[in-house]
């Protein structure tokens, strides 16, 4: 009887891993918090958990960047163990840095050599739009009307973080 019902749990397991791993992505992206294709290759998004990490990867992300502050060593195990390329940039929320942004630039170029899209996340996608959007419009050469677009589309900049947009712009 033991063989009987481990054989099943053991059915059951490995049916439930093919009903996850042939999922709509869409399914299993639901809950992501404001995500957001940015070009071919970046996407950004709010906080995701291990189930979107998993289905981002199957859509061929293999670089995460990470602007939430404070200790995020679970997070980067997490990385580790999906095989993830993973950089975190703390960015206060209350005083984002042209350094911030040029840690950025330099992460996302670095990021660039390799193969696969590059996520750009945070808690829910309101710092990911912007520095998204500043690096498409001064490294990509992109519109800047298109990029604001997508950017608007996440979230309206409060007084702090449109002063840091222009600050961007007049230094780059």
């Amino acid at each position: 009887m033991k063989r009987c019902l481990i054989s099943v749990f053991l059915v059951c397991v490995v049916l439930n891993g093919a009903v996850a791993s042939n999922q709509d992505p869409k399914i299993a992206l639901r809950g992501l918090k404001n995500y957001q294709m940015n070009t071919s290759q970046m996407v950004s998004a709010g906080l995701p958990n291990l189930g979107h990490l998993e289905a981002l990867k199957a859509r061929g992300v293999t670089k995460v960047v990470d602007l939430i502050p404070g200790d995020r060593s679970a997070h980067s195990k997490l990385m580790d163990k999906l095989e993830l390329t993973y950089h975190n940039i703390p960015v206060d929320w209350e005083n984002p840095t042209i350094q911030d942004f040029d840690q950025y630039v330099t992460t996302m170029k670095r990021f660039e050599k390799r193969e696969g899209i590059t996520l750009t996340h945070c808690k829910l996608n309101w710092r990911g739009a912007v520095f998204t959007y500043l690096y498409r419009v001064t490294q990509l050469g992109e519109s800047a009307n298109l990029a604001k677009q997508d950017m608007l589309a996440i979230w309206q900049p409060n007084e702090t973080w449109q002063t840091f947009i222009d600050s961007v712009f007049t230094e780059y």
